[in-house]
């Protein structure tokens, strides 16, 4: 399920960026490259300095009134009618979907909710239907020109989170914006809708469960043939990055882990975008 009323195609003169907390805290370079596209299409920028988490742990874990009240001191962050970018699929859907149940009982507040669920949109979304990504990157700057996209063949897999997939359909923006990158080729690993075993508080009350579910992604997007591992969910990514890593250190090839902001500005030139989802 998408957003039902993801605001307007037309490019607007600004947007409100919600991060989320796992991008603030944990993967900042993902929200910079998310933010240095949206710049770069002349669009005004805010970031509500006040902004936390969405909620979507204490929900998912059964603490509906934790929920409301972390998701009740973002609610009055955007006050005004511009879009709300959010990169990443699952805390959108918290926003979109989960945000107008926790106040369907309370006129004021239920109403305050709607407003700003419709106008969220998932960065990929955004990047492809607003930001018009798809397009440019099939007609690039020609390779001599400043700031030319990057051509050398690679071979890319999107992993989506669990809830961004079925709730948002953020799969669909972001495998048409890897087609249309000159030189990448998009692989599809084995089983691609299955869990990569973080969902959020389930990676620390299972670990064991979770640790083997992330092999299990890890062995299929190898076994896929991808050089580097995509996705729009730093959630995922950096439970993905960091398996990856300990079994680099034993000596195995692994794809990198990198969020689709920072890979499209990489394809697109970009000499500062993050290489990986953390540093």
């Amino acid at each position: 399920m998408t957003n039902p009323n993801p605001g307007t195609s037309a490019t607007p003169r600004h947007v409100y960026f919600f991060s989320t907390c796992v991008v603030d805290l944990m993967a900042p370079g993902a929200g910079m490259d998310a933010i240095g596209l949206i710049r770069a299409a002349g669009i005004e920028v805010d970031f509500p300095s006040a902004q936390s988490c969405c909620g979507q742990p204490a929900y998912s874990s059964g603490f509906t009134e934790e929920a409301r009240r972390v998701a009740r001191a973002q609610i009055d962050l955007f006050p005004q009618p511009w879009p709300v970018v959010v990169p990443s699929g699952s805390c959108a859907g918290m926003m979109v979907h989960q945000w107008p149940e926790l106040w369907a009982d309370d006129a004021a507040l239920g109403a305050r909710a709607r407003d700003v669920a419709a106008r969220v949109v998932e960065f990929s979304a955004f990047a492809r239907d607003v930001l018009g990504l798809a397009d440019t990157m099939a007609n690039p700057p020609t390779a001599t020109a400043p700031g030319a996209p990057h051509r050398a063949p690679v071979r890319v897999a999107l992993h989506t989170s669990c809830a961004a997939r079925r709730e948002m359909g953020t799969h669909v923006p972001g495998a048409a914006l890897l087609r249309a990158l000159p030189g990448v080729q998009l692989v599809e690993p084995q089983r691609v809708a299955e869990c990569c075993g973080f969902g959020g508080t389930f990676s620390a009350r299972h670990p064991a469960i979770s640790g083997a579910m992330v092999n299990d992604k890890l062995d299929a997007v190898r076994d896929s043939g991808a050089d580097v591992l995509v996705s729009a969910d730093c959630g995922c990514l950096l439970n993905l990055h960091h398996a990856a890593e300990k079994r680099r250190a034993a000596g195995e090839a692994l794809p990198r882990c990198v969020h689709l902001a920072s890979f499209l500005r990489e394809r697109l030139g970009a000499a500062d975008a993050a290489r990986q989802v953390t540093d």
